[in-house]
């Protein structure tokens, strides 16, 4: 029997309405466990985290037939951000509502729809091959929206305690950019991010002999580190990149000179760059401006990098096969959660919905969208584990 071609849809719908705002998982994992478990898929569930973050992980792992069966793992999240007032909204975020060709609610596009898309892909698949050669695997997680300490990061380590090592990685981040299909991340930039703190003395605006104003100490440096050219970056990766997010100092009154300024920084940076080399350029430069300080640093992620090969070709072939579309492979954006996997992983990618409403007030994803990317992913399966 031809199956609900409403199918990815309806799916899509019943996560939307789970509220699994970060790191609630809201009984996501569990509608998908039993979706995969009635497929023939053995489930763990490997949760982690302190009390007051508690993470829900599902390993799910389904045998090909052959004697060492390739195995394709689909990752991604159910955590989603918040949604902000309510009333923002045209309708209830966590009540999937259908308006004018569109799929409303928050994590329409980041990510449920891929999720949905990826379990009726694989029921598609099996349904065609009951007994295919290679092995299929999900990797989910509740979070991957907020710190990302106990999630992905955590089953991967457990992945690696028991000897598994997919093949291939396909992650569900809503990539695509104008129309579905037009974009694969087979990469991303890693992320170094800075608290500093610079020493002054508080005193009165008008005796500025008596006081010593952070800020200014602070200035020059700080355009300095603004103008710096850190690399050149690569063929695949753009210049590392220098921002300052947050900049304070003050105790709220005008006639107060400052005893103290913080900045908040980050380096987005490619293969080009070491954290280690542009920690030591950027205190190289306070130094030489004689800024007394203190520097905490949060390494957030590593760059990664995944060479066209036999996974991006298949899935670039899907989605021309699907949509006439020909992917860019790009290495744009921020961090995901293949940051764990590709230490795990040799081959992993990057690709779903378009992501222009992420994050925002009415996330929507367009409904033409979603059975084209769950038959994007079975053609995937088809091209490499059939």
């Amino acid at each position: 029997m031809p199956r609900d071609p409403e199918a990815t849809l309806q799916l899509a719908s019943q996560l939307i309405a789970r509220a699994s705002v970060s790191p609630q998982d809201a009984g996501c994992q569990d509608l998908l466990r039993q979706r995969l478990q009635a497929l023939g898929f053995v489930c763990r569930e490997l949760p982690a985290g302190p009390p007051e973050w508690r993470v829900r992980n599902l390993w799910a792992l389904r045998r090909g037939a052959a004697a060492q069966p390739p195995l394709l793992v689909f990752a991604g999240h159910t955590d989603v951000v918040p949604s902000g007032p309510p009333q923002a909204w045209a309708s209830d975020p966590f009540e999937p509502q259908l308006r004018d060709g569109r799929l409303y609610g928050r994590g329409a596009s980041d990510m449920k729809s891929s999720l949905a898309a990826m379990v009726v892909a694989v029921e598609d698949f099996l349904a065609a091959h009951p007994r295919p050669a290679g092995s299929i695997g999900f990797v989910l997680t509740s979070d991957e929206e907020g710190p990302a300490r106990d999630g992905t990061l955590r089953v991967c380590e457990e992945l690696q305690r028991l000897g598994e090592r997919p093949t291939w990685c396909i992650v569900g981040e809503p990539t695509s950019s104008r129309v579905l299909g037009d974009v694969i991340k087979n990469g991303r930039r890693g992320s170094l991010s800075g608290r500093l703190l610079v020493q002054g003395v508080q005193g009165h605006v008008a005796y500025p002999d008596q006081a010593r104003n952070p800020v200014h100490l602070a200035a020059a440096a700080l355009a300095e580190l603004a103008a710096m050219r850190w690399d050149e970056g690569d063929a695949d990766f753009p210049p590392t990149t220098w921002q300052i997010s947050n900049i304070h100092a003050g105790t709220g009154a005008g006639n107060v000179i400052p005893g103290e300024l913080e900045v908040l920084f980050n380096f987005r940076f490619g293969p080009a760059s070491s954290a280690a080399e542009l920690q030591r350029r950027l205190v190289a430069v306070l130094q030489r401006h004689q800024l007394p300080h203190t520097l905490q640093w949060t390494l957030g992620a590593e760059p990664f990098r995944t060479p066209a090969g036999a996974l991006s070709r298949t899935l670039q072939q899907a989605i021309a096969a699907e949509t006439g579309v020909r992917a860019e492979l790009s290495t744009t954006g921020g961090t995901s959660d293949a940051r764990f996997l590709a230490r795990i992983c040799d081959q992993v990618v990057e690709f779903g919905p378009p992501n222009a409403t992420i994050h925002q007030v009415d996330e929507c994803i367009e409904v033409a969208c979603l059975e084209p990317l769950a038959a994007i992913y079975r053609r995937t399966l088809e091209a490499l584990l059939a």
